[in-house]
């Protein structure tokens, strides 16, 4: 894997609509920027970003989570893949094999792992979505979290982010589980 950069960032919810919140809520991102090996080109075989989704949840994960005060409680994950790429190539990072070091890191994750991917440029925002790590339902954790780099992706990379939340969103009136 050729990474140019990673990047760390933490945010602390202390208030929101003009209230403090419950308890701090927490929430940190890794976002990593690696070279896409297939830009510019059609390949078949993706797996070589199977494996650097892998290689970049073992490397990243532990950094993330002690960054959170309490345990995760939710999670996302997003790619941005630059202009000389295609959209396949950001879930062939996210899907195939990162869910599994970013749930061992968690210590567990029964529920799917929500994803975006798109096509951009250097600045390009994306929104991460997150939902509660074992159950999908639980409204009160599906949020979301608007991250960009100003130097990426360029046009041969692929913005690849793990996004982990210690708690739901401030102020929950949605409702605690399925409603249908």
């Amino acid at each position: 894997m050729n990474l140019r950069k990673i990047s760390f960032t933490k945010e602390t919810i202390l208030a929101d609509a003009g209230r403090p919140t419950a308890e701090a809520i927490t929430r940190a991102v890794a976002i990593a920027v690696l070279q896409n090996p297939f830009a510019g080109r059609y390949v078949e075989d993706l797996s070589p970003l199977f494996a650097q989704g892998a290689e970049l949840g073992e490397m990243a994960m532990k950094d993330l989570v002690a960054l959170l005060p309490k345990p995760a409680t939710s999670y996302g994950k997003a790619a941005i893949v630059g202009v000389n790429g295609e959209i396949e190539h950001g879930p062939a990072v996210l899907h195939p094999r990162l869910g599994k070091p970013m749930r061992d890191a968690l210590g567990g994750g029964e529920a799917i792992i929500s994803s975006n991917v798109k096509i951009g440029g250097p600045g390009t925002t994306i929104d991460v979505p997150l939902a509660h790590k074992d159950n999908i339902w639980l409204f009160d954790y599906l949020d979301t979290l608007t991250v960009s780099l100003a130097d990426a992706p360029r046009p041969d990379e692929i913005v690849a982010i793990m996004a982990i939340c210690d708690a739901g969103r401030p102020h929950p009136r949605v409702g605690k589980g399925r409603v249908t």
